[in-house]
């Protein structure tokens, strides 16, 4: 039986922190909501541990609108998760990814790979920028900085930086690493991708049954520092199967991998390695995702790092205005904030730069925050009173946008 939430009603406006939005210093003030232009309806509780509001901020270009879920991790009948499609390289709304999981409420996580337009020809793998792990599954690892789609990315910010939950019921920000390493009787070489859309230049990639039926033609295209640059003619895939090679093809291919199977992929010096490999040769592969922090992640989504101890990471761009999701870390990551701008039209309604997105994570209370796609892909669902996901902003798109993944929330009555 689906959960079930009471009707979400708008309350007397309550004053609340907020921090500096337009660049300059990172102190949070208490003040008056009318001095400040914030109002904030009453928390509404969507089940224990779980609270829903929405809030207002008036700038001189417009209306900030935002919607805010509060979780409380130390809850033990609250826990967060990654939300995805049944394919690393495959898209789906947010709303139905969290009718899939029965999620309470979700918004919307990493950028992904959303256009091929420099690489005619070449298939959009729809597959997120940065590491994923869900449920304690590591389904993917990082594309080179260059390769990412999204905003450019602060100095000191990489493709690793996630935001995590542990199994101790923690959320943190964590950067994680792929370790990996392809062994035969010929060497041993260092695995640089896991189901990625993107491998390095040189590198040697590993795709296995949880990437889909995407072509992985993809994998080889710009290169570390430019997304744009051309495909590399120079590679190669070798295609694993109860550890030995089954398969080899001058070109990255397409089609489902087999459960069990693994298929390697290679570029410029990558590829040279893998074409010594034979047929019925045995390879050994092994990967696995390594954080800076200790304790195991349950969960991990893509995101780049917008405030730090309070304070805003250096370097965040002040000029570009959209709509934006970010999820922040408040009470030593016993607290979850999960946030999505509204982008309505035709309200007077405007978007924030990645610099006033950090103070609006300050003054919500986060001590630490990374910013998630944002733009069309900014969607916030919570479940109707028929247990149904419902999209409680207004994306800024037509329709809901089809995205890699998402974060969700569940509680247990």
């Amino acid at each position: 039986m689906k959960r079930r939430l009471g009707r979400i009603r708008t309350v007397a406006t309550i004053a609340v922190a907020w921090g500096v939005l337009a660049g300059g210093g990172a102190a949070v003030a208490t003040r008056a909501a009318a001095a400040d232009g914030f109002t904030q309806t009453a928390p509404v509780r969507l089940a224990r541990g779980v609270t829903y509001t929405e809030f207002r901020k008036t700038l001189p270009r417009g209306i900030v609108h935002g919607h805010l879920l509060t979780v409380d991790l130390s809850d033990p009948a609250v826990s967060v998760d990654l939300l995805h499609p049944s394919a690393v390289a495959a898209r789906a709304p947010v709303s139905e990814l969290a009718d899939d999981r029965d999620a309470l409420a979700a918004v919307n996580g990493d950028f992904f790979n959303i256009s091929e337009a420099q690489h005619p020809g070449v298939e959009v793998t729809g597959s997120s920028v940065g590491p994923a792990v869900s449920s304690g599954r590591q389904l993917k690892g990082a594309v080179p900085d260059g390769q990412r789609f999204g905003p450019t990315l602060p100095p000191g910010a990489t493709t690793k930086d996630v935001l995590g939950v542990g199994y101790d019921h923690r959320a943190r920000l964590d950067r994680l690493t792929l370790r990996g390493t392809v062994r035969s009787r010929t060497g041993s070489w260092p695995l640089r991708g896991l189901n990625q859309y993107a491998l390095p230049e040189g590198g040697i990639g590993a795709y296995t049954a949880r990437w889909g039926e995407v072509s992985r033609e993809r994998a080889v295209c710009g290169t570390d520092t430019d997304r744009a640059a051309g495909c590399d003619t120079d590679a190669v895939e070798v295609t694993i199967r109860g550890g030995r090679v089954v398969e080899t093809a001058d070109r990255p291919g397409a089609g489902a991998i087999e459960p069990g199977s693994v298929v390697l992929v290679g570029r410029e010096q990558g590829a040279r390695r893998l074409r010594a490999l034979h047929i019925g040769e045995r390879v050994r592969i092994s990967h696995r995702l390594v954080g800076r922090l200790p304790g195991r992640l349950h969960c991990a989504v893509g995101g780049f790092p917008v405030l730090r101890a309070g304070r805003p990471a250096p370097g965040l761009d002040t000029v570009a205005v959209t709509m934006r999701t970010s999820a922040g870390i408040a009470d030593r990551g016993r607290t979850l904030l999960l946030m999505a701008l509204d982008g309505a039209k035709g309200r007077h309604q405007t978007g924030l730069t990645v610099r006033e997105l950090a103070g609006l994570m300050a003054g919500l209370g986060a001590r630490d925050a990374v910013d998630l796609d944002g733009g069309g892909s900014s969607t916030f669902v919570t479940q109707d009173a028929d247990g149904d996901a419902q999209v409680r902003n207004h994306p800024t798109v037509e329709r809901e946008r089809p995205v890699a993944n998402a974060v969700g929330v569940f509680a247990d009555e």
